[in-house]
Order: structure tokens, then sequence, then C-alpha cells
């Protein structure tokens, strides 16, 4: 079954104390909201509208930019913030097709989970078509309080039972410790249902309707709401501020280092080693401690980078070394020998096995 997706990207965060949108804060090499889009990768995308509000000809200007062609990126706009419930609904009215007798599946996330695997909302959208729920969220189980709402359940005799609605109240964790369940922002929705329930939550809540309200919704007219665990709680770590940012951006450069050590990259230090997902490496390259690579740095196989490099937007030929330098947008040739302490300025070549020796500065800067 196809699956359609809308991604909340609108409204205006004063916590991130910033005159760039939120969406647009740069993760490890990429915008914000291109690894919300990363995270779609492998469904069978009908459609994606991405809401937009604050600056949002410069948000849409952007994704458009680096948006994977697969994701069918479409964009609306949110005039006004009211909400994430009314982004919603904006963003189902910018779908194609009707929505009367339309079972399909609609996903709905916020563009501030970075973090998210394509893995986990694969599972989310698998186990809300088997389950045949109206409404399935992606919840996490925690020990700590979290800065999101909590999902109630009904009790029965074995326990807690279905999913009734999620809680207004301010969350807090139990004292001893015993784990609560939380709602991330991210919901698989049956798309002849999501528009009633919107619309009856928005009549509700006149002046900012929350998304999540549809829970308590669909659960009070009988239908049946879901929700599927995300295993690593890291992966719903949301960003509001700029703490945020950075906690987020180390727990992703760690994966993206582990992925390359698994690849055949030796790293003598991963915590002091940087390397941006726009990145391509090849096998049994040396990266020493300090290294810095970004944007659309590639390197060949068998090179030795570092200490204390920083190379953006280059490409090194293979079994070269490059070592306490600094270049953008350089041409490096296979068995190149260059620096210490060598600047290569935008349109830098330097010759395969050629040796700049020390101080080297590139012909841009002359």
């Amino acid at each position: 079954m196809t699956v359609c997706a809308i991604v909340l990207a609108g409204g205006q965060d004063a916590r991130m104390r910033s005159n760039r949108p939120k969406p647009l804060h740069m993760i490890c090499g990429r915008p914000m909201v291109i690894h919300v889009l990363d995270a779609l990768e492998g469904l069978e995308l009908d459609q994606t509208v991405v809401v937009v509000g604050h600056d949002g000809e410069r948000v849409s200007k952007k994704v458009l930019e680096e948006a994977p062609a697969w994701a069918r990126v479409s964009f609306v706009g949110q005039p006004s913030p009211r909400g994430s419930g009314d982004a919603a609904l904006i963003g189902l009215s910018a779908l194609e097709g009707d929505d009367v007798d339309d079972a399909s599946t609609v996903l709905i996330l916020p563009a501030d989970l970075p973090l998210l695997r394509h893995s986990t909302v694969a599972t989310l959208v698998e186990h809300h078509e088997r389950s045949g729920a109206a409404v399935t969220l992606l919840s996490v189980l925690s020990t700590e309080a979290l800065d999101s709402r909590r999902v109630m359940r009904a009790s029965t005799r074995q326990g807690p039972g279905r999913v009734t609605a999620l809680s207004s109240d301010a969350a807090v964790a139990a004292s001893d410790g015993t784990q609560a369940e939380y709602a991330t922002g991210v919901y698989a929705v049956r798309r002849d249902l999501l528009g009633p329930a919107l619309r009856r939550a928005g009549a509700e809540h006149t002046d900012r309707s929350a998304l999540g309200d549809i829970v308590e919704v669909l659960a009070s007219l009988g239908h049946v709401v879901d929700a599927a665990r995300v295993e690593d709680p890291a992966e719903v770590h949301s960003v509001d501020d700029r703490w945020q940012l950075a906690t987020v951006e180390r727990e992703l450069r760690a994966r993206t280092n582990r992925r390359w050590l698994l690849e055949g990259v030796t790293m003598l230090d991963p915590r002091q080693t940087f390397i941006d997902v726009t990145v391509e490496l090849g096998r049994d390259v040396t990266l020493y401690p300090g290294t810095m690579l970004q944007g659309r740095t590639s390197v060949g196989d068998g090179c030795e980078l570092g200490p204390d490099t920083r190379l953006v937007d280059c490409r090194v030929g293979a079994d070269a070394v490059v070592r306490n330098t600094v270049g953008e947008h350089a041409d490096i040739g296979a068995g190149a020998r260059v620096g210490p302490f060598a600047h290569l300025g935008p349109g830098s070549v330097v010759e395969a096995n050629a040796s700049t020796g020390p101080f080297y500065t590139g012909p841009s800067d002359c």
C-alpha cells in the first residue's frame, strides 16, 4: 500500500535564538529537515507535503535543492502558527486525490527529529497497516521525564490496555525509576479518518490545536488507537535549542563514524574525527585526530589524512597523504603529499604524486 507523508516544518522557535529557520539548522552537513526526509527512504511514497510557515520560501528553496527525488516533495504554507493540528490539516488539504473512502496511510512527522531511522519509520507503517488501527503513534519508554505528552491507556485486569488519550499535563516520571510511555510526535493515520478527527479537535481548541488530540477524538468514537515503540530513545530526541542541536549532532556523528569504521576506515580516535553524512570514503583510509571532512568531499582508497586537517568539498585521490592542512574546493591527485601546514584555496590542484612541502598556499590565494 502506498503512503503519503506530511512533514511539519512551520512555526518559529525562539529558543534557537537564530535568524535561520529551525528546519534549516545544519547537522553533519545537511539541514535538519533533510535528515527527516531521508527517514522516509524505502517507503512506497505517493507524495510528501512539507508544511512551511515562518520564512517558508527559504525553507522550500533549500528543501527543493537537497531533497531526494524519490520523496516527491511539494509544499504548502501555514499562514499563522496555530499548532501542529492545524498544520497537519493544511498538509492534508495539499495531498492529491479525495480523502473519502481512502483508507491508505498518512504518515505525519515533525521536522525536528533528525536521528529517526528509516527502519523505525518502516516498522511503524507496517505495524499500523497490519493492525488495522485508525491511528498508530510512535512511542518511547523512558525513566526520565520527557518534554512530550504521556500516553494514557485503559486499565484492564491484564494490565495497560488500548491507548485512549495523550496527557496534557506536564510529564513527570516516577521517582522509583519506573518507565513511562511518551508520544514522539510521529503518527501513522488512516487518511479517511484524519481530516474529520483534526477538524473535531480544532473545533474544541479554536486558538491552537495539537496533532496529538486526534488520539482522544478517535478513541472516543470507538476506533482502535495503537502504539509502536521505538527501541532506541536517542532516535526521537527533538531539537528545540542549541544544546539539543549539539547533542543530536554528536549522536549522528558517532553513528556515521561507526558506519565508516565497519566499512574499513581506520580512525585513531573517533571522538576527535568529524565526518559529514555527505562525505565518501574509500577503504583503508586512515584518519588521525582532528580530521574534519565536510560537504561533498571524496577520499580514495589508502589515503592518510590528519592530524588537524579540514577538507571541504575536496577530492582526494587514492594513496594521498594530507597533514595539518585546510582545503576548500580543491583537487588532490593520487599519491600526492600535502602539508604540513598547507592551505588549499578554492580551485587549487595538486597533481598526482606531487609534493607541496610545508606551508604551501594554493594558487587561488596568490
